[in-house]
């Protein structure tokens, strides 16, 4: 079985943080957004309010990328377009294999976003025969023996897992034998890899979970403002507790 981290360093071999890089996609979705629209340039301030970052941090971004901008015109969007694309590896075909197609893997199959973000699905496998030459997202579902062959067919080196967490480490040990080196996770269990395999992990539970804590603490602030402001507060009390009289004015 494959041991070792499960993901790389802080930084990357050019010297871009592993946060900055996490925050590229985030730019490239604003900026493609605007391209959609004819905008020609876009200032820090705009650019990082449609990001959801602060002015500052884009700033501090794009210098590890090389690009400043123009003092009172601010970037080029179509440059910043392909510069980012580039730095991501998107100007280029990225085949792509799906393992477990359930709900979740041939919803992932049906995204249309794939193709217009330099990934291509190369193949669906399903460890279920039955599975096996059904059209899912006009592809036919290969069988999970031929994982290693179709692997090396198409030359792929990003593997997605939407199996059960029971044989997600099975898929994942296969993937990386087969020369996958980038695994995006959807099982929810933590998969180990050797040096040099990057893993994403992508958790739809502990995301509603996180959420669930906010809510409950949001609930908690709106149950704690109503008894402040409630007639009979300590604030309102005399010093023996009671209610102090209205005085006339």
């Amino acid at each position: 079985m494959a041991t070792g981290r499960t993901h790389r360093p802080a930084t990357r071999s050019r010297g871009i943080p592993e946060a900055t890089v996490a925050r590229l996609p985030l730019y490239l979705r604003a900026l493609t957004a605007l391209s959609e629209r004819s905008v020609p340039t876009v200032s820090s301030e705009e650019l990082a309010a449609a990001a959801g970052v602060n002015s500052a941090k884009l700033r501090k971004d794009f210098s590890y990328l090389g690009s400043y901008g123009t003092r009172g015109v601010g970037y080029d969007v179509e440059y910043l377009v392909y510069q980012i694309s580039r730095e991501l590896g998107l100007t280029q075909d990225w085949p792509v294999v799906i393992v477990g197609i359930g709900n979740l893997g041939a919803a992932l199959a049906n995204y249309g976003g794939f193709a217009s973000r330099g990934f291509r699905v190369a193949a669906l496998i399903d460890a279920d025969p039955a599975m096996e030459g059904r059209q899912v997202a006009g592809i036919a579902v290969r069988h999970s023996d031929d994982l290693e062959r179709i692997i090396q067919d198409n030359g792929v080196s990003i593997g997605v897992i939407t199996t059960p967490p029971s044989v997600a480490q099975q898929v994942c040990d296969r993937l990386v034998a087969a020369g996958v080196t980038s695994i995006l996770n959807f099982a929810p269990t933590v998969l180990t890899v050797p040096d040099g395999v990057d893993v994403r992990k992508v958790d739809l539970s502990i995301e509603l979970q996180i959420l669930a804590f906010h809510e409950q603490r949001k609930a908690g602030e709106i149950a704690e403002g109503a008894a402040a402001a409630a007639p009979g507060d300590a604030s309102e009390q005399g010093p023996d507790g009671d209610v102090p009289a209205v005085m006339p004015a």
